[in-house]
């Protein structure tokens, strides 16, 4: 052989292009093929019926020469080992790359939108033969070869070649298929060998086995009426009901298929109109719950296989189910077989353990500045979506990855470049995927789960916001249930938790969430929660879930929750299914449904939740008796009454204001022998009279149950206010309004400088404007807003100043009921 042919770097696993010294090479004197096969006693070369001797040149290298050719011909190898039959094989070194230029322009650029149909294991027909392609991206590594079942999990005989400046080594295997375990072992930059496994495998091993496994889908999906009409849904604007599911132990020991019957018909009968599942992608310790990935193509194998995982989300969605999948790109754990330190440098995390370790977690945080790091996440988000239909992402932890300071104290953080504590790429890169994702698949949903202030989070990145769809109210889920942990006698001191939510409603599109960080860690179950004796904590739950059904926002309920379980959860046991036996856990399960039932039939539940407009306070200011009362409306003008008493006895002949005279059904009471309460109640309606009440032209005298809610819904034609009183008010109080706000911005004006005839209005004239019009609008002709809408103190920001504009009630009667909150303000706490 040539001297030039370094077989020492080749044996040794640190070749970058084994290709150029194995398989066939032409030349002046014939065709010269040469192999690697370690350890082999013979190799010869089978062409058609002769078989030719190949000489061991140093190194487990084989060589002959075929004269007289001046192409390669199709040829096999025969190969004995001591003490073994002979086998014949296919030579993985006569094949061209099965990656082309633009694959590999693409994944240097960070802009393969999809990355899993060229990198990882991929069954194909290549050359005109059948095998796997095997792709993975190691930039730093000084050799990486594969190895699995198939050659005995020793990768000296199948050294993989670097293709050029991408990072990626690629390598055809001819004569594998489905269902192979492998993985890669990498030499890294450090010198040291590790085995992988594969980044972008589609299918792992049952835990604690961490092989990948060659795969490929034979599912025919049945969904295409559900795809078709995804494509055209406004989320926003329609249902959601989410149901929150841990699959491992909602009925521990059964299989995706088993879910595929068993979950679908229990949420069907329960109402709900999406599920919501912790994270499906294959993670190694169960007690994560699945939140620390390892790897990020491939469903859990504990419940079965890819194709079985897409036949659950198929029956989901021909049963009318969205399906939501928790999303965890935020930080991956330390296992040495898995991302970590893959090619022997901080590759998928920062190399500064400032920004690449969270401390809370252990684990490393992605290095989101990286352009390929951010191609393999972005692609990962679409292939959830358009591999297995999912429907939406909740994005787990979005928080840890906007702050550089998260969990951390002084000295343990870097901040960026212009010297904040903003994590600007982890921004850039939430920003890129929720634009590439809305749209490539529209009609999906993406939601953060963000706890603090950051502002923008689910307004459209061209917007300058972070573009989810959605964003977790943690805010509503603290206030509320720290409301509720007091005992009623206490609560109209808390009062202001319970309404605080509706000052920032607008701000963001909310889901409610009561989630699986509710009931864990020591936290206890929602119904635990709650004081009192057994009665009151079920009625208090009871009320709980009425109020948050009703209150603007999607909401989210784990699993559990809808039927009162007892004990905190635990992933390595069930629910406790058994509490069914008892009265109060199935009253509250009859109500969760009926909750759902009545949410879905109802527009002006859902169908104006991110819009001020869907939405009028009755009464928010009884804090004495414990009680909230507001309306629902849907664009067509058609509303539901919401009223709440938290107190612990029921409010006889209570009083409501509402919009329309007539007759008002009690689509839905808490307290009703059904759901195992006392059974308070208006015998399913009540007469709204000609009496103002709350600023509204009409009245009903109901009774409110104790620790409970009832919802009215108008029952026939509606009668406006005839004498227009609430027009005319709300017209004299935005008078009031307008000239106080010019006041005030005319001494803002004698202050500074004297903006020109022309110039643009001032941010404060501009909220003031928008504070009169959204607040005490004129009544559109299918419904009048109270009376006591407009806030005795409205506060207006404008250039970052508060300004306060005092407005006295224009009229007598618009105190006729109680006042609404005395300020009114947007939040700047991480409320």
């Amino acid at each position: 052989m040539n001297a030039h042919l370094d077989l020492n770097r080749l044996a040794g696993g640190a070749h970058h292009d084994p290709h150029s010294i194995l398989g066939a090479h032409p030349g002046p004197k014939g065709v010269t093929v040469r192999a690697l096969r370690p350890l082999a006693q013979k190799v010869q070369l089978v062409l058609d019926d002769q078989v030719h001797d190949m000489e061991h040149v140093a190194y487990g290298v084989f060589e002959v020469t075929l004269p007289g050719l001046d192409k390669v011909p199709d040829y096999r190898f025969r190969v004995s080992y001591a003490g073994a039959e002979p086998y014949e094989m296919t030579d993985p070194y006569r094949h061209w790359p099965t990656l082309g230029e633009v694959d590999l322009h693409l994944i240097g650029e960070g802009r393969h939108e999809r990355l899993w149909e060229v990198l990882g294991a991929r069954i194909m027909r290549h050359e005109d033969t059948d095998g796997v392609a095997f792709s993975v991206w190691a930039p730093n590594a000084r050799g990486v070869r594969v190895i699995g079942d198939f050659n005995h999990w020793d990768g000296s005989g199948h050294p993989m070649r670097s293709l050029g400046s991408s990072g990626v080594w690629e390598l055809f295997v001819p004569g594998l298929g489905e269902g192979e375990r492998y993985k890669f072992s990498v030499l890294g930059a450090d010198s040291v060998w590790r085995a992988k496994a594969d980044p972008m495998a589609r299918r792992t091993e049952v835990p604690p086995a961490t092989a990948s496994v060659v795969d490929a889908s034979y599912h025919e999906w049945q969904d295409a009426e559900w795809m078709r009409h995804r494509d055209g849904r406004v989320a926003v604007q329609e249902p959601m009901s989410v149901y929150e599911v841990h699959l491992g132990s909602w009925r521990p020991g059964l299989s995706y298929r088993d879910l595929a019957t068993q979950l679908v018909d229990y949420v069907v009968d329960m109402g709900f109109t999406h599920v919501e599942l912790m994270p499906v992608a294959e993670h190694p310790f169960g007690g994560s719950w699945g939140y620390q990935v390892t790897s990020y193509y491939a469903p859990t194998s504990r419940f079965g296989t890819p194709d079985e995982f897409r036949h659950l989300v198929d029956s989901l969605h021909r049963a009318g189910i969205g399906v939501l999948v928790d999303w965890v790109p935020a930080h991956f754990p330390k296992d040495e077989w898995a991302l970590a330190r893959f090619d022997g440098t901080p590759l998928y995390e920062h190399g500064d353990p400032h920004r690449g370790e969270h401390p809370d977690w252990g684990t490393y945080v992605f290095d989101f500045g990286r352009r390929e790091v951010r191609n393999f996440l972005v692609a990962n988000a679409l292939y959830w979506l358009r591999e297995f239909h999912i429907d939406g992402l909740r994005v787990d932890a979005v928080a840890s990855m906007l702050y550089l300071d998260y969990s951390r104290r002084e000295g343990e953080w870097t901040p960026n470049q212009y010297g904040g504590r903003e994590n600007l790429d982890a921004v850039e890169f939430l920003k890129e995927m929720n634009a590439v994702v809305y749209r490539d698949q529209p009609g999906i949903v993406t939601i953060a789960e963000e706890s603090t202030a950051w502002p923008g989070v689910s307004r459209p990145a061209h917007l300058g916001g972070l573009g989810f769809g959605f964003k977790w109210n943690m805010g509503w889920m603290h206030d509320s249930l720290a409301y509720l942990a007091h005992e009623p006698v206490f609560r109209q001191y808390h009062h202001h938790q319970m309404t605080f939510s509706l000052m920032y409603a607008y701000s963001e599109n909310f889901v409610l969430p009561l989630s699986h960080d509710e009931v864990v860690h020591g936290k206890g179950s929602l119904l635990g929660k709650m004081p009192g004796d057994e009665w009151q904590r079920f009625a208090n739950l009871r009320a709980l879930f009425a109020y948050m059904w009703a209150h603007p926002g999607k909401q989210l309920l784990f699993m559990g929750g809808e039927f009162g379980q007892g004990s905190e959860w635990s992933e390595t046991r069930g629910l406790d299914w058994w509490m069914l036996d008892f009265d109060l856990h199935r009253g509250v399960q009859r109500l969760v449904r009926d909750l759902n039932r009545v949410y879905r039939e109802t527009p002006a539940l859902w169908t104006q939740d991110v819009s001020p407009d869907g939405f009028r306070w009755i009464d928010a200011d009884d804090a004495q008796g414990n009680a909230l009362s507001f309306l629902r409306l849907a664009p067509d003008g058609s509303a539901v009454a919401c009223v709440v008493n938290f107190s612990g006895s029921p409010h006889d002949d209570y009083r409501l204001g509402l919009p329309w005279g007539g007759a008002w059904e009690e689509v839905l009471n808490t307290d009703a022998y059904e759901y195992a309460g006392s059974g308070v109640g208006n015998f399913g309606s009540v007469e709204a009279v000609e009496e103002s009440w709350h600023g509204q032209p009409y009245s009903a005298r109901l009774r409110v149950p104790p620790l409970g809610a009832v919802w009215l819904r108008h029952a026939g034609e509606r009668v406006e206010d005839p004498a227009g009183e609430a027009a005319a008010a709300l017209t004299a109080a935005a008078a009031v309004v307008e000239e106080v706000a010019e006041e005030v911005l005319a001494e803002e004006t004698a202050v500074g400088d004297v903006p020109p005839p022309d110039a643009e209005p001032a941010a404060s004239e501009t909220v003031a404007e928008s504070v009169a019009s959204e607040t005490v609008a004129e009544p559109v002709a299918s419904e009048v807003v109270a009376k006591s809408a407009v806030p005795e103190t409205v506060a207006v920001t404008g250039g970052g100043e508060g300004v306060i504009v005092e407005a006295l009630a224009a009229t007598p009667e618009a105190s006729a009921g109680p006042a609404v909150p005395e300020t009114v303000s947007r939040p700047d706490s991480g409320r």
